[in-house]
């Protein structure tokens, strides 16, 4: 209120009598300071009687939730205590841990340098809810960072291995063409061994460290915050990841190879955004030494009259056309490579143990001119690649015990020659009745093209008057 205005015209306008308003000119203090601190309550409570014996159970243990505590006194003093009396506890114990309660840890915040440490850690990525050909595909990302310019890196995998570990590792510092002289991970057991309660890291992950010349370092167990920078980037790359899949529209893929393309595509978008942060750091770093660490496996496997390969214990097929062929084996970590005369003739997925990996488009067109080999084949599990198909088969079983194989591998042909996605809704639009599945009309189904239904749109003829409105300046058209 300005002391230059007539007093009345002041105190109207600040909506007190201008009695009010010549006291705080007066006494030139504000209105908050006449306001005096209750120190009175007013009921007094059921806990003030037994606040004693809260504070007891406390002070032995401080961390003793207030649901806990109020339901140990409705059973020690029901006619004092009721459940209504939570919201009380909760405010006067929080008061007490304020006054009274113990030290908490205190985490404190580091300088970042430039050019001194990269991270790495794995984040869980199934909430993203990505499918491949329809199917759920769980798995993980190895995500590696350096924590100054935010320079990222990512690779699919499926456990947190000491084989994923050093392939991710490779591929981003390869990737980065440099290295940082420090490098931070978790306390995972890959890479960790305890001897006499101390931890200490295997020789292998020495080895490999070794070969970059990089020191290893981790964080205590169960103290992810000490790797905090990745952490933290773990959360920021996954919901970048979950918006770029709502602008693409759907979280299915083709293949892993699409899927991991989309990931790498959306990492490459990141790092340009760093660019400057990047030309600061990238000349503190190392140089990568002449080669890998781990070049891959050569091994020489000769094709059998199977069209299948042995290696390393795990059977693969391969294109029937190879069949005698002696190929070169790349065996890498995650991933197989088989050459003929310097020409990559197959790429795929390496798996573990004893399994196998069989392909049904390498072998189908020979399989449709021996269909008799399929009822006993010892892959066969392998030739149902969604269970749409294996539904299929059952269903021609059921209405054919003689020729109901011989009509699954026509269309297992089908999928090989249409697409398996195309083929795999035809199949489910013909399940949904219980009639035989018709050869016949599927493949109709699959070479006709389906009509498209055209949508009627009426668009009322506009109003000539609303564009004089506009031209008149009359901002308010009523719309018609």
């Amino acid at each position: 209120m300005s002391k230059y205005q007539n007093q009345r015209i002041a105190a109207a306008k600040s909506g007190m009598s201008e009695r009010t308003a010549r006291k705080y000119l007066k006494t030139d203090k504000l209105p908050s300071d006449f306001k005096k601190e209750r120190g009175w309550k007013t009921r007094k409570s059921a806990l003030d009687e037994i606040w004693s014996e809260v504070e007891s159970m406390l002070h032995l243990t401080p961390d003793l939730y207030a649901t806990t505590i109020l339901a140990y006194l409705k059973e020690k003093h029901p006619e004092k205590i009721k459940g209504s009396h939570l919201r009380t506890l909760q405010h006067r114990i929080k008061i007490w841990r304020s006054e009274k309660g113990s030290e908490k840890e205190v985490i404190f915040a580091q300088e970042i340098y430039p050019g001194r440490q990269s991270q790495s850690d794995y984040t869980c990525m199934n909430k993203l809810k990505v499918t491949i050909n329809g199917n759920p595909f769980p798995h993980l990302l190895f995500h590696f960072m350096l924590p100054y310019s935010r320079w990222e890196d990512a690779k699919v995998c499926f456990s947190e291995s000491y084989e994923s570990l050093i392939s991710g590792y490779e591929q981003a510092v390869w990737r980065l063409g440099k290295a940082a002289p420090e490098h931070r991970t978790d306390n995972q057991s890959a890479i960790r061994t305890i001897k006499s309660t101390e931890r200490y890291f295997t020789q292998k992950w020495k080895e490999f460290m070794g070969h970059y010349q990089v020191k290893p370092t981790c964080n205590n167990p169960g103290k992810g915050h000490e790797n905090g920078s990745v952490e933290k980037s773990h959360d920021l790359l996954k919901k970048a990841l979950d918006q770029a899949l709502m602008l693409r529209g759907t979280r299915d893929f083709e293949s892993q190879e699409a899927y991991e393309h989309f990931i790498n595509k959306n990492v490459q978008k990141r790092n340009a955004e760093r660019q400057a942060r990047v030309v600061e750091e990238i000349d503190l770093l190392k140089d990568l030494p002449e080669g890998k660490y781990r070049a891959p496996q050569l091994t020489l496997v000769r094709v059998s009259r199977e069209s299948t390969v042995r290696i390393k214990g795990c059977v693969y097929s391969v294109p029937s056309r190879l069949i005698g062929y002696q190929l070169k084996a790349c065996v890498y970590a995650e991933e197989i490579d088989l050459y003929y005369s310097r020409r990559l003739v197959q790429r795929m997925k390496r798996e573990t143990g004893s399994s196998s990996s069989i392909d049904y488009r390498h072998i189908i067109n020979q399989l449709v001119k021996k269909p008799g080999a399929f009822e006993h084949y010892k892959y066969k599990d392998h030739l149902f690649p969604q269970v749409t198909f294996r539904k299929a088969y059952d269903r021609c079983r059921e209405h054919s015990s003689t020729a109901g194989h011989k009509i699954y591998l026509n269309l297992l042909q089908l999928a090989f020659l249409y697409g398996e996605r195309r083929v795999e809704n035809v199949l489910k639009a013909a399940l949904k009745n219980k009639n035989a599945l018709n050869l016949e009309e599927i493949k109709q189904a699959l070479i006709t093209p389906k009509k498209q239904e055209l949508v009627n749109v009426n668009i009322n003829a506009p109003h000539l008057s609303a564009y004089n409105q506009l031209l008149s300046g009359n901002t308010h058209v009523t719309a018609h």
